[in-house]
C-alpha cells in the first residue's frame, strides 16, 4: 500500500507542474491590471485531462492516506 502511495504522490506532482498557470489573473488584481479577471476560462482537450486527472489523483491520494491512518 506504501508503494502504491509513493506512485500516486509522484504522479501528482508531475500533473501539477504540468498544468498551466492560472493564477496570472490573481496577481493582475494585485496589480491593477484586471481586463481579464472575470473573464471565463474554459479547458478543453489536453488541459481538461490535465485538470481531471489532478483530481483523480488527489483523490486516490487522501483515500489511501486514510486507509493507511487507519
Amino acid at each position: 500500500m506504501q508503494i502504491l502511495l509513493i506512485i500516486i504522490s509522484i504522479m501528482l506532482i508531475a500533473i501539477v507542474l504540468l498544468q498551466a498557470g492560472k493564477a496570472e489573473s490573481a496577481s493582475n488584481a494585485l496589480t491593477g491590471a484586471n481586463d481579464s479577471l472575470f473573464q471565463n476560462r474554459k479547458e478543453r482537450g489536453g488541459e481538461l485531462f490535465i485538470t481531471r486527472l489532478t483530481c483523480i489523483l488527489g483523490l486516490a491520494f487522501f483515500i489511501i492516506c486514510l486507509v493507511i491512518g487507519f
